[in-house]
């Protein structure tokens, strides 16, 4: 469905801190992310088993993200959303990157400041 957040991100540079700190003050669990060379985490209300967001490191490819929660917004087609958001006065964060074999997304800055992600899943 075209339109609705896909998924929530927070991008720090420590994220076991802020991971903690969440999982103090809403009570979140979490799964591990491992990224190779550390850990990104998913969290998930207490007892349940599908992940509501994720807490990642800013490092690697994720580096040049915004330590804001930030929402993908799920696209028809990322390559004209992406040309809407220039040519309506946004801006554009990050190259397109990869998200898997198929799935395609961006972080934007639109005209009033708020970032978000666009994201066109693959099939």
């Amino acid at each position: 469905m075209f339109g609705k957040i896909e998924w929530l991100d927070l991008t720090v540079p420590d994220a076991e801190k802020v991971l903690d700190f969440y999982q103090q003050v809403i009570g979140w669990d979490k799964s591990v992310v491992n990224m190779g060379d550390y850990d990104d985490f998913c969290v998930m209300p207490h007892g349940e088993d599908i992940p509501a967001a994720g807490i990642c490191h800013a490092r690697g490819g994720n580096a040049d993200i915004p330590p804001l929660w930030i929402p993908y917004f799920n696209v028809e087609n990322l390559d004209k959303s992406v040309q809407s958001t220039t040519a309506l006065g946004g801006t554009l964060l990050t190259p397109i990157k990869a998200m898997g074999a198929h799935s395609r997304y961006v972080f934007i800055r639109d005209p009033a400041g708020a970032v978000c992600a666009l994201f066109e899943k693959g099939s």
